[in-house]
């Protein structure tokens, strides 16, 4: 629709009735639609700030925004349109081709299966909400074994200022599943504090405390260094262990909660619901918990683990080269939440992770082919790819996050991948040799093959200190990101057809802003020279756009500029093919398709035209466009000519929108409608 990206999302997913629920990850919108078929996915692809649209099983519906996903998420959420619309936030320029690949990839594993999707979706949206502070205590544990490997703070665990420090970060993983449980619940439509208070029960000192008691035995398991023990509970035997920190459990529990709650809600009145629900879901789920989910989840957890931790024992060179090698496709396909239930699992059971060493080299390739990229694109003055470069490349090094590299850039280009791939292999490689060589020495004392870390940890620069045998860490990313980086740089990244594109575009931008620079000098002087007043001349009308016959916003038949949610305005009709400036002043805004412009005063007023409802889907056929952003025009001089009779027998309204969107800040904006005009008549009064 207009320059606003949030009404342009909402009109191409089908429009504010369509969207049943929308929340955001770290990169993506997430829609839960009431018809898929609805969206105009053309649209959303081609759509300036959106990275792709990708339709996923059932009515759901992802729309890849990048780093400013939560800017958009809150511009949508306060359109007046969507008022009631249901949505919460989770707190991970379109080219056809970007979209393309994603949906190619994504359409390999998911989409297909419904059931399978949902378990992913479900993984994904139990954890997604605390990466947040997963990666905050990650950043602290780095900082801490930093300043002790340099002898900045002792090693003591007896001092009392070690014990707070230490605090901050463990009650994180402590009380992971108690989040987890939260977020499972809220994701199967469960109360989702039922489902943090049920896990709560598992990690009491009252519960926890069993085990220590002289009723109960315990059996140590040397191969984990871990205890096991059960109880006698009403001549029951119960299975304990130490739930804190694991994910398994609370997974499996919030799972059968689910059919418990909404079972219970369909056989209890719904007048004491509120009573009876919470107290028959925790008699019974917590039971279950106690007694049989708990220990399975435990059963597991730990077998996976094992199972892996076997492999990287006697296979730590197959293990080390192909975690690396499967990440670039698991991520993509958002295959990677049950590695990442496992390295906390492995924490929580074996005291140390395995995985997120291998893993850091995946993430550093990323990184250094998007440096690649960074550096080519500073080079061909390629301004759009270097800032999405740059931003990509902030949020990796020091965030540890690839999907702003993922969705703004490799999966754009499919020699990214490539090249890319060279340097997970030799990063992997590497990884494989020298943990090795140079094995690691757990806190038990037990010799581990590869890098391992204490912590799970963002793999990010500000995260390296957080790894035991920090230095082969370092060389093996190193490794990987320099391998990346000099692929991209020596072979680029883009066909020659793409490459070839690029220069002759930054060519033409660079011609034509040698004579706007020399108009810019020689009119300086000549400006300075006018009255003061002139330059701050007040603008009070706004003339028509084009000729035709006036109405108001209202009988426009689109409801974000009738919502006035744009600023008041008026609708025309058009008699005529030409569409003039109804303004003096610098065009902010000229949509690639020719149906929107957004001018700016001098004064400070800012007028949209649009072209049409829903004429952006014609993808600027029949719009003849005369004009270029940033560049001045005064009131009546031609912005695009429209061939009507081509938008008409395409289905959509001609109608011209008009509004002034800054109208809060100013006094009174009066349309003037029920006339004929011609271009360039009074159409709206504005007093400032």
């Amino acid at each position: 629709m207009a320059d606003s990206l949030a009404s342009q999302i909402i009109t191409a997913i089908g429009g504010p009735e369509n969207v049943r629920s929308l929340t955001h990850c770290a990169t993506r919108l997430r829609f839960e639609l009431a018809d898929a078929s609805k969206v105009d996915q053309n649209a959303l692809e081609h759509m300036k700030g959106v990275l792709g649209a990708v339709p996923q099983s059932g009515d759901r519906f992802q729309v890849v925004i990048g780093g400013g996903v939560a800017t958009v998420y809150e511009n949508i959420m306060h359109l007046p349109e969507m008022a009631n619309v249901g949505g919460a936030s989770a707190s991970g320029e379109g080219q056809k081709s970007n979209a393309d690949v994603k949906a190619e990839a994504r359409s390999k594993a998911r989409g297909k299966v419904a059931w399978l999707d949902s378990f992913f979706e479900y993984l994904a949206d139990s954890f997604r909400p605390i990466l947040g502070v997963l990666l905050g205590a990650s950043i602290i544990i780095a900082l801490v074994n930093l300043l002790i490997s340099l002898n900045v703070i002792p090693n003591d665990e007896a001092s009392a200022g070690w014990v707070f420090v230490k605090a901050i970060w463990k009650g994180v993983f402590y009380f992971l599943p108690i989040m987890v449980a939260y977020n499972a619940s809220k994701k199967l439509k469960v109360d989702p504090w039922l489902g943090g208070a049920i896990m709560a029960i598992l990690m009491t000192p009252q519960f926890t405390g069993l085990m220590d008691a002289k009723t109960t035995s315990c059996v140590e398991n040397a191969a984990l260094g871990t205890k096991s023990c059960t109880a006698s509970i009403f001549g029951l035997p119960m299975s304990l262990s130490d739930y804190s920190g694991n994910v398994f459990v609370p997974l499996l529990m919030a799972a059968v909660l689910a059919l418990v709650y909404h079972g219970l809600k369909k056989i209890i009145p719904e007048s004491v619901q509120l009573v009876f629900v919470p107290f028959f879901c925790m008699i019974i789920v917590g039971a279950l918990t106690a007694f049989i989910i708990g220990p399975i989840g435990v059963w597991v957890g730990n077998g996976l683990g094992v199972g892996l931790a076997w492999m990287n024992t006697h296979a730590p060179f197959i293990f080390a080269i192909i975690i690396p090698l499967l990440y670039p496709f698991l991520v993509p396909l958002g295959l990677h939440w049950p590695l990442n239930a496992l390295m906390l699992m492995n924490i929580q059971t074996l005291g140390y992770d395995f995985i997120q060493g291998p893993m850091g080299v995946w993430n550093f390739a990323c990184f250094g082919a998007t440096a690649g990229v960074l550096f080519i694109a500073v080079r061909d003055k390629d301004k759009d790819m270097r800032q999405t470069a740059l931003g990509a490349l902030a949020a990796g090094l020091l965030g540890g996050v690839s999907e702003p590299s993922l969705y703004g850039i490799h999966l754009r280009y499919k020699l990214v991948y490539k090249r890319m791939l060279v340097g997970c292999g030799l990063g992997g490689v590497v990884i494989a040799v020298l943990g090795w060589l140079f094995p690691s020495v757990t806190a038990a004392g037990q010799t581990v093959h590869g890098v391992t870390t204490t912590a799970f940890a963002f793999t990010s620069l500000l995260t390296i200190p957080v790894f035991d045998q920090m230095w082969v860490y370092a060389v093996s990313i190193a490794v990987s990101f320099l391998t990346s980086f000099f692929l991209i740089i020596t072979f680029d990244y883009r066909t020659p057809e793409q490459k070839a594109e690029v220069l002759a575009r930054a060519a033409a931008d660079q011609k034509a802003a040698a004579p706007a620079a020399a108009t810019a000098t020689a009119t300086a002087t000549a400006t300075k020279t006018e009255a003061p007043a002139a330059a701050a001349a007040a603008t009070t009308v706004v003339n028509a756009p084009v000729a035709g016959h006036v109405i108001a916003l209202d009988e426009t038949g689109d409801p974000v500029f009738a919502s006035r949610a744009l600023g008041e305005g008026v609708g025309i009709q058009p008699t005529d093919r030409e569409v003039v400036a109804p303004v003096s002043g610098v065009l902010q805004t000229v949509a690639e398709t020719g149906h929107a412009f957004g001018i700016k005063t001098d004064d400070g007023v800012e007028v949209l035209v649009h072209v049409g409802i829903d004429t952006v889907k014609m993808n600027g056929e029949g719009f003849a466009v005369k004009v270029k952003a940033d560049e001045r025009v005064n009131a009546g001089d031609p912005l695009v000519s429209v061939d009507f009779a081509k938008v008409k027998d395409a289905g959509y309204s001609t109608t011209t929108l008009m509004t002034v969107l800054n109208t809060a800040a100013l006094t009174s904006v009066t349309p003037k409608t029920g006339i004929d005009v011609k271009a360039g008549d009074e159409v709206i009064d504005i007093q400032r």
